[in-house]
């Protein structure tokens, strides 16, 4: 299937690993021109230098409240449209709800949330009809995950601003989703499985929840998050789309 997605231009935050390079690898395959944003200037170098002349990198925190507009400016200045964006925000910090200091719900939620909110509100309403938004949330927007507590508390507030977002700017034309990512086989969620202190016991006892009994690839989230983000998808919006091999037992 065509995805139609020849020379149209996507900001992808986080993208210099992760989900984020992982979709971004998969727009570009689908012709596509992608602006990588992230912290790192050196990762953003090797990411933009593996993408090739599709892809150029400006280094960029999601928690700035100048970055939206410094993305934006940066693929209308490099290619004079923008077609839609990849909101990627890292993930907080493990712990339960009885150890996490307010401070460390301070920090998260200028970020996870926040800056995702932002992100999305101000690159959504520069968007042309047929514009597309994805916001990379998690499972926890459906279902709380161990010792997880600030990814449960924000997470889910963040697919109820998206589907809002969707309502908002649909009568324009511009498609807002999510994705809830499961267990796919990241940096982050090696670090995460590393966390618990035994790191192939977290596997298997993750392994045991997902019906399809192996871990995701980035690259089945990134096809993923290329579909929502494409023409194909053009009457999908407002949904939240679980990638995580059936783990969700919620509808």
């Amino acid at each position: 299937m065509d995805l139609d997605l020849a020379d149209r231009v996507y900001v992808v935050t986080g993208g210099a690993r992760g989900l984020g390079r992982a979709t971004a690898d998969c727009l570009v395959a689908e012709g596509a021109r992608v602006v990588l944003s992230g912290r790192s200037e050196e990762s953003l170098r090797e990411a933009t230098a593996a993408l090739g002349e599709r892809a150029h990198g400006v280094v960029a925190d999601n928690a700035d409240p100048a970055t939206p507009a410094r993305l934006v400016e940066a693929a209308r200045e490099r290619w004079g449209r923008l077609d839609g964006a990849l909101v990627s925000v890292g993930g907080p910090p493990k712990g339960p709800v009885t150890s996490i200091t307010d401070e460390q719900w301070t920090t998260a939620f200028a970020t996870v949330f926040l800056g995702a909110v932002r992100l999305a509100r101000e690159i959504g309403q520069q968007l042309p009809e047929g514009g597309s938004l994805a916001l990379v949330l998690s499972s926890s927007v459906k279902a709380p995950l161990a010792q997880m507590a600030l990814s449960n508390g924000l997470r889910p507030g963040l697919a109820m601003v998206a589907k809002t977002l969707a309502d908002e700017l649909g009568p324009r034309g511009v498609r807002v989703n999510g994705l809830l990512p499961g267990r796919v086989a990241t940096e982050r969620v090696a670090e995460l499985d590393a966390g618990t202190g035994d790191a192939e016991s977290a596997r298997r006892a993750a392994l045991a929840t997902i019906p399809l009994g192996r871990y995701g690839e980035p690259e089945e989230f990134g096809r993923a998050a290329a579909f929502l983000l494409s023409p194909a998808a053009s009457f999908v919006s407002g949904v939240m789309l679980p990638v995580d091999g059936g783990m969700l037992r919620s509808l």
